[in-house]
């Protein structure tokens, strides 16, 4: 094995230890993960931060929020802000209509729903599978990704769901308390 492929192979199995909650994990280990669909993009999160997935209700809008956070939903007494992955990565506002979905997660203790198109399925690959993100600038909007996965001819981006979020002070503080859960 050469160097290259010794360093890839590593990198391969450090975004799968970082992917699956943190664990260490080696280029044999399976990932899973929950597929959806924003606009023609594929997406995926840890399959083990999933709680549930919903179809679209209404939320409630609160003021000065960040652009990308729609509003917040009553779950079974849980107040979960509900997060634009479209406006988040920069892409506009989505125009959410019935056919949307909510995919609750927790993050950091947390619970946050993610506004996405349509599920597309639940997918299983060995951690060596998952490349890194190519990397134009720091700060652009591949630092919500934590690798990509070629699965039936398409390209996954898998969201480092850590990462969605860390934001500017400003708006960590208007957060700081939307979506905790209790212990």
């Amino acid at each position: 094995m050469n160097q290259n492929s010794a360093s890839e192979n590593a990198a391969g199995s450090q975004l799968a230890g970082n992917y699956v909650n943190g664990a260490v994990a080696n280029s044999a280990a399976a990932v899973q993960f929950i597929s959806f669909a924003i606009g023609d993009d594929q997406y995926g999160v840890d399959i083990m931060a999933v709680r549930e997935i919903k179809g679209w209700v209404d939320i409630t809008h609160l003021p000065k929020q960040p652009e990308y956070v729609r509003g917040v939903l009553n779950l079974r007494g849980a107040i979960v802000p509900i997060m634009d992955l479209r406006c988040r990565f920069g892409q506009g506002l989505t125009k959410t209509s019935p056919l949307h979905i909510m995919i609750i997660v927790q993050i950091e203790g947390r619970q946050i729903g993610l506004i996405g198109d349509r599920v597309l399925d639940i997918v299983s690959v060995e951690a060596g599978q998952i490349q890194q993100v190519p990397r134009a600038s720091s700060g652009a909007p591949t630092d919500f990704l934590a690798g990509l996965v070629t699965h039936d001819d398409s390209m996954i981006a898998l969201i480092d769901l850590p990462s969605l979020l860390s934001m500017d002070a400003a708006d960590a503080a208007d957060l700081s308390d939307i979506g905790t859960v209790p212990n």
